[in-house]
């Protein structure tokens, strides 16, 4: 059995490296290397798996909503993910990374009787980024 819960958080970003030079950070990037950032209202959906416990749950909903709040959407919401999310300092802040680090903040705190099965992100209507966890 499988549960996926949706959250919503708005955060800002610049995609950018100091691997590569202005002109090529602007070709790669796009119009989402604007020097000021851009946002997004992203949507987070978190599922977990597992079987059904004797209340006939896979997870107690209000503890999942708790996990994610406090792990996940206290850190990211309203936030500019390049300088105020510590795990994101050092990396390109796509959203393939922020899957990743979504899914290391869960984990980190991961006490629930289910198991975390995958993360997935949309930061648009037309973009949506899954990853599968492993364990």
């Amino acid at each position: 059995m499988q549960l996926t819960s949706r959250y919503r958080f708005v955060a800002s970003h610049r995609l950018n490296t100091a691997a590569l030079s202005v002109e090529q950070n602007a070709k790669l990037y796009g119009k989402c290397n604007n020097p000021y950032g851009h946002g997004h209202d992203y949507v987070l959906d978190v599922t977990v798996d597992g079987p059904l416990d004797a209340s006939g749950q896979i997870v107690n909903r209000a503890a999942l909503d708790a996990l994610v709040e406090t792990q996940v959407l206290q850190r990211v919401d309203h936030r500019d993910l390049n300088t105020e999310v510590e795990e994101l300092q050092d990396q390109v802040t796509t959203t393939e990374n922020l899957a990743v680090t979504i899914e290391g903040m869960l984990k980190s705190q991961w006490t629930l009787p289910a198991r975390l099965m995958r993360v997935r992100i949309a930061e648009t209507a037309r973009n949506a980024f899954e990853l599968e966890t492993e364990n």
